[in-house]
């Protein structure tokens, strides 16, 4: 996975966030109704099969919460799992582990949710040299456990934010100082190429403006909302015209209304990577429980 600036800094942050939005001063139910010393134990099991995501960041959470509450994982993170098999088992002070249940399967189901997913996408693209991505289309806050749960489902992490990869869109080029579409993409990848040392991809959305910006050699080109057949003559150009001009070839990357039923189309286009928003927007929650002995 590619690394973020103080990765599980951030995870921290997004755990005491959940903790005090949803337990704050105490949990009132626990501290009410449980038995002084009193121990739960039990499983997080699931539902449905899927490939499990987030068993970390529930261990962190429960040390977060109580260091006597113990976790130890049965499946490992981006290992598949059928429904009814038992994820991981839980010991420790009832009332921690009552305490975090909610915001433990919330993040269990929605990890495990993004890594089914991303998986289902790897397999639909068996066969092709194309890579399934990610975007920046994360939950606010959630964005380094969105693309963790991406990665351990196969998929690869586009740039974890606008700090780490210049992507120069339309809004940019049409925003540069330029006169035209045309130059002014080929004038953004030159400004960006000169200015910063961190890879540069740029946004295209027909063949014309693809031959422009090729001769500034972009690390990424970005083929936005094309169809099969223009993604395939794209692929077909760019190979051609950078053998003929002694160029470097960019990386080809389709984008824009993929889904589970075209994206083999568009894989064997021959693109090298394929970004899917709808993996981490999109995402249905996996369902997984957690089983206390007794309940």
């Amino acid at each position: 996975m590619a690394q973020t600036r103080d990765r599980w800094k951030l995870v921290d942050g997004l755990l005491a966030l959940a903790i005090a939005e949803d337990i704050g001063e105490a949990d009132v139910t626990c501290a009410n109704v449980l038995p002084r010393g009193a121990v739960a134990r039990g499983a997080f099991v699931a539902r449905e099969a899927g490939v499990l995501a987030g068993m970390e960041v529930v261990e962190r959470l429960y040390a977060r919460l109580d260091k006597g509450v113990t976790v130890e994982r049965k499946v490992q993170p981006g290992d598949p799992f059928d429904a009814g098999d038992e994820l991981a088992h839980i010991q420790g002070p009832a009332g921690a582990v009552l305490a975090g249940e909610r915001i433990a399967l919330n993040l269990l189901q929605r990890m495990s949710g993004i890594a089914t997913l991303t998986h289902r996408y790897v397999q639909a693209v068996e066969g092709t040299n194309a890579r399934i991505l990610d975007t920046r289309k994360t939950a606010p806050g959630m964005r380094t456990l969105d693309k963790l749960a991406v990665y351990l489902g196969g998929g690869d992490n586009h740039r974890q934010g606008l700090y780490d990869m210049i992507l120069i869109k339309d809004n940019h080029i049409a925003l540069s100082s330029q006169s035209t579409d045309l130059a002014n993409a080929a004038w953004a990848v030159r400004q960006a190429k000169e200015q910063s040392k961190v890879k540069v991809e740029v946004e295209v959305d027909s063949l014309e403006v693809l031959r422009q910006v090729l001769p500034e050699e972009p690390d990424v080109v970005l083929l936005d909302n094309m169809d099969p057949d223009d993604l395939r003559e794209a692929v077909q150009t760019t190979g051609q015209l950078c053998r003929e001009w002694g160029l470097r070839r960019p990386l080809l990357e389709a984008s824009g209304s993929i889904t589970l039923q075209n994206v083999g189309e568009v894989a064997r286009t021959g693109v090298d990577r394929i970004s899917v928003g709808a993996l981490t927007h999109s995402v249905r929650a996996l369902d997984i429980g957690l089983d206390i002995e007794g309940a």
